[in-house]
């Protein structure tokens, strides 16, 4: 029988090692682009992705804090987190694909249901082998300052968010890429500009490519969210703002990054209602 997405995805998520976890991710997504995997497929997912024995994934209160800004110490544990961040998003983005898998245009049996198409794949597929790019190269970094993933302790808050939405594919939408992702393009540019005060533009410019990477992701995320809510006849900020408040624990964060979140399609006057006061 020839690997299907869904195939991928359990290959992915069953794989412990972060680096063959990355790595596999871009040769499956790499046979998706060349049509040797063209089929979607069904597969009964694992609860939770496989992981390494480290990190120790603590509760986000009992993180320690990172230090003083500017020393070693502190970017290590600055790329650290940011590469478990990355190292959950590659499972994300295969765990998405295949537990909606129903949806695909494969699968679905009737005219009158909701229906992802092939480019709703190719959009995760594209997300998927950025986490693993993003992954692989912050994992280079860390070696450049004779660290590693796994030397630090990491939060298992992020797989809780697919928890929750395990259920609904539109909450799933509403929550990792457009209110998760969108966090990290408020986040990351003032990153950027840290690292450029330090005078480390290696770091600098693997930031900018996470952010404008992230983009796209937070715009496939709305896009598909649209079409959704379009084919559902929802209005999509109400509902977007209703499902952010049930599904998600606590309030957006300010400041937030206008420009950057409308190229990614989400408007102000969606998430500004939702910011802690």
């Amino acid at each position: 029988m020839p690997m299907t997405l869904s195939d991928a995805a359990y290959d992915v998520l069953t794989t412990a090692s972060p680096i063959e976890k990355a790595n596999l991710t871009r040769e499956h997504v790499k046979n998706w682009r060349a049509g040797t995997i063209d089929l979607i497929g069904h597969v009964d997912l694992p609860d939770r992705p496989a992981r390494p024995d480290k990190p120790e994934l603590l509760h986000p209160s009992n993180m320690p804090k990172r230090g003083k800004a500017g020393s070693d110490k502190t970017k290590i544990a600055l790329l650290h987190a940011l590469a478990h961040i990355e190292l959950n998003a590659i499972d994300l983005a295969w765990d998405i694909m295949a537990r909606f898998a129903h949806y695909a245009w494969q699968n679905v049996t009737s005219d009158n249901e909701f229906t992802l198409p092939k480019p709703f794949f190719d959009d995760w597929c594209k997300v998927a082998d950025d986490e693993a790019k993003h992954f692989l190269m912050l994992s280079g970094r860390l070696k450049d300052f004779n660290a590693a993933y796994g030397d630090l302790p990491a939060h298992d808050g992020l797989w809780e968010s697919a928890e929750r939405t395990a259920e609904d594919f539109a909450a799933r939408l509403a929550i990792v890429p457009m209110v998760l992702e969108a966090r990290g393009l408020d986040v990351t540019p003032g990153l950027i500009d840290q690292m450029k005060k330090q005078g480390d533009h290696n770091t600098a410019e693997l930031f900018q490519i996470i952010h404008d990477d992230e983009i796209t992701h937070v715009k496939a995320g709305t896009d598909w969210y649209d079409a959704w809510c379009k084919f559902y006849g929802k209005d999509i900020e109400t509902t977007w703002q209703d499902m952010v408040q049930v599904y998600f624990n606590g309030k957006l964060k300010r400041p937030f990054n206008d420009h950057s979140r409308q190229k990614a399609g989400m408007l102000k006057h969606w998430y500004d209602p939702l910011a802690e006061l």
